[in-house]
């Protein structure tokens, strides 16, 4: 089985924030395999089959910064294939330029809270990141530049690069992450 967790903040009010484009990502994925999301505790899970392979989609509803402890409850309740492959984290990169894709395996959180929780929570840095650009804030503080909406001219590009991200998980399960790598890290996939 792989689990593939959509980092974001729960709630109307951040819906549509550059935090959480990990959550849209994975509500494209839900979309497209036409899985339903239930509520648990303190976060939504859909299942189904990508590829014939068993996956489980998670939303954190515990805020960014404590999205480990959401991750650490369902990975001790799933069987997982081994890690790295088994764990997917779809998360917002402030490094990157608006809806550029990037792929890696293990690493440091590169200073964000969502993926240090989850590193913190399950004890190893040894799952796949999807990193998606949201761009550097120029004269805002980075802690409310990513509670902002993207502007309309990034968002007509996001709805194709939240396509994408789907697209590249589709080819990790299916492919590797190697292959996905070599595809969408290109920067013109």
């Amino acid at each position: 089985m792989v689990l593939i967790v959509g980092l974001g903040n729960p709630g109307r009010k951040y819906k549509n924030t550059r935090h959480n484009i990990g959550f849209m990502v994975i509500e494209e994925l839900a979309e497209r395999y036409n899985l339903k999301f239930t509520e648990r505790e303190d976060y939504l899970l859909a299942k189904g089959e990508i590829e014939g392979k068993e996956i489980t989609l998670l939303k954190p509803l515990t805020y960014m910064n404590l999205s480990g402890k959401a991750v650490r409850k369902v990975v001790d309740d799933k069987i997982l294939d081994k890690l790295p492959n088994s764990i997917i984290v779809v998360h917002d990169d402030l490094d990157l330029p608006v809806g550029r894709i990037r792929i890696k395996k293990g690493g440091s959180s590169g200073g964000h809270r969502g993926v240090q929780s989850i590193i913190d929570n399950l004890g190893t840095k040894d799952f796949i990141r999807l990193r998606i650009g949201i761009g550097k804030p120029i004269g805002i503080d980075a802690s409310e530049y990513v509670l902002m909406p993207f502007s309309k001219e990034e968002k007509s590009l996001l709805k194709e690069k939240i396509s994408q991200s789907a697209d590249s998980i589709v080819t990790i399960i299916r492919d590797g992450v190697e292959k996905a790598m070599n595809i969408f890290n290109r920067g013109d996939a």
